[in-house]
């Protein structure tokens, strides 16, 4: 992949693998959340499902570079249209919920997720809201 331009897919990708990554520890609930996804959700539709551990290896090289994090984020945010942020936020959101717990760097990294994608805070707490009622157990 360029490292100019995503594919609004492939950025997508890129949040969820990054939420993920986040603290260290990629959950096997997590993985199976990010094919959950990219199987289910209608932004997905047209996308071949064959590409995601290419896309999903290539966000993780890119990490682990120098500045590994701030690049990937400025590469999910130059490669999103803007009518998707809300949608990468609520998928950053998921993956962070996805084991039940969201630890203090992945509170942050949803913070600085939020900032770059530009989601007002009134939307931001609306998705966290849904995902926390969609995560909850008895």
């Amino acid at each position: 992949m360029s490292d100019d331009l995503l594919s609004p897919h492939a950025a997508l990708i890129h949040v969820m693998v990054l939420m993920s990554a986040a603290d260290s520890d990629m959950t096997d609930r997590e993985l199976k959340r990010i094919g959950d996804m990219v199987q289910n959700l209608p932004v997905f539709r047209d996308f071949n499902s064959d590409e995601l551990v290419e896309i999903a290896e290539d966000c993780a090289g890119r990490l682990a570079k120098d500045g590994g994090l701030d690049g990937v984020l400025d590469l999910i945010t130059g490669s999103l249209p803007a009518k998707l942020s809300e949608t990468a936020y609520a998928l950053g959101c998921e993956i962070a919920a996805a084991d039940l717990h969201v630890e203090q760097e992945e509170m942050r990294l949803l913070q600085m997720l939020r900032e770059r994608l530009d989601v007002d805070r009134l939307a931001a707490a609306a998705i966290e809201r849904a995902v926390r009622a969609r995560n909850m157990t008895l």
